[in-house]
């Protein structure tokens, strides 16, 4: 163990050169640099937030969801059968016409019944709106409380106002208070979130996600790690920025205030636009790639934090491209509701995801998206044919209903 942890902590990967982990040990009396150590607080304080959120779901988020006309529990369950049941259990969870048919016959059903038992079948494994909402006015309150408290905090930070400050001085920068909390409230977020998987809906993209997550806390810690953490307080306040927005959106969609939603969206693009395509490569890959180089030289841990930066900023122009040729189509058909499509919903969750250097392994994330998607709109699909059901059948409020039976009466005469 004692080999693997020096080859691990290998001072000419960490550490510029001529500067030692010794050199680091013996701070100024009453100060503190970086170390790798102090980043074990965050776990349990990942616990408490994992608390918080549980109180804040059933407690606070619960009664807004209510307040709001969003009931708890899923939509309409199928009605029991026990060889649609195995069909769905052990051949597929989407038939396609030809087992349609044949299970049609079997059952002396109709097509569209065998259909409607089956996306029936579906919605029942899949989260509710009450519980998306929920899950979502949390990761709104969180965003938005913790862009404040970083841009509060960085706001009195020189390295805001020029970014030159990052790397004065550097790796020997002193780790103040603010720095610390903001660093390890993040890292602890990240944290809960990989616990809250274990407790929440399994959803198709679990392994995934956890990967996810697991990338973000190895990549918070490697700046940390390695006290790039001014610099990398510059990055998440840049993401944090818009994740807030991108919630709340979430929420008013739930909620179905469809004009809010729609400003909201506009609100997120703009604001995503900004901070990714100008201040991300114009203020900090500047000071990451060429200050820093300037000042304090390559390394081998400054090369693969830059590659990194560089991934993400490859990443926030392919998504931002997509967004824009998303928005633009689903505007040119004149259709307002194109937040809750499943082909605008998969990169803007991917978005929320690609915080806090999330590089690696975040580009298969929107799977469960769709899922999502597609069952609040079977949803409104199954309350569309109610209402027609309750209608006529042709959907004109039964006023041929009884048209039809005179005729047919009439053809008996």
């Amino acid at each position: 163990m004692a080999a693997l942890s020096a080859w691990f902590w290998n001072e000419r990967f960490w550490l510029p050169h001529n500067v030692t982990w010794a050199d680091l040990a013996n701070p100024p009396p009453g100060k503190e640099y970086p170390k790798p150590g102090h980043l074990l607080a965050a776990l349990p304080l990942a616990l408490g937030i994992f608390v918080v959120r549980i109180l804040f779901e059933r407690f606070i988020a619960s009664a807004c969801a209510r307040r709001l006309h969003i009931q708890p529990g899923g939509g309409r369950r199928a009605q029991p059968n026990v060889l649609l049941e195995k069909v769905f259990t052990s051949i597929t969870k989407n038939p396609d016409s030809r087992h349609l048919d044949g299970l049609s016959k079997q059952l002396d059903w109709e097509v569209r019944k065998v259909q409607r038992w089956f996306r029936h079948r579906r919605n029942q494994d899949k989260p509710s709106t009450h519980t998306k909402f929920c899950e979502s006015m949390w990761r709104f309150s969180f965003y938005l409380g913790i862009f404040i408290y970083g841009l509060q905090f960085l706001w009195q930070s020189p390295w805001m106002w020029d970014t030159r400050h990052c790397w004065y001085g550097y790796p020997y920068q002193i780790m103040t208070p603010g720095l610390y909390h903001y660093y390890v409230t993040e890292l602890a977020f990240y944290w809960s979130l990989m616990f809250s998987q274990f407790r929440d809906i399994k959803r198709k993209d679990f392994l995934i996600m956890f990967i996810h997550h697991l990338a973000t806390v190895s990549l918070i810690s490697f700046s940390y790690a390695n006290n790039m953490a001014r610099v990398g307080s510059l990055v998440l306040c840049v993401h944090d920025a818009s994740d807030f927005l991108l919630e709340a959106a979430k929420m008013t969609n739930y909620a179905k205030c469809q004009r809010l939603c729609d400003f909201l969206f506009i609100l997120f693009s703009g604001v995503f636009y900004v901070t990714r395509l100008v201040i991300f490569p114009v203020w900090i890959l500047n000071s990451t790639m060429f200050e820093s180089w300037a000042i304090v030289g390559p390394y081998p841990s400054w090369w693969l934090f830059n590659v990194l930066l560089l991934l993400l900023q490859v990443l926030h122009i392919f998504w931002s491209y997509l967004i824009s040729r998303i928005a633009y189509k689903a505007i040119m058909r004149g259709k307002t509701r194109f937040i809750s499509s499943p082909s605008f919903l998969a990169p803007l969750r991917l978005l929320c995801l690609l915080d806090n250097f999330a590089v690696p392994l975040c580009t298969a994330v929107c799977n469960d998206v769709r899922s999502d998607v597609e069952s609040s709109s079977e949803e409104e699909r199954d309350a569309t044919e109610g209402l027609r059901a309750s209608k006529g059948e042709n959907g004109t409020n039964g006023h041929c209903a009884p048209a039809r039976a005179r005729t047919q009466n009439h053809s008996s005469w």
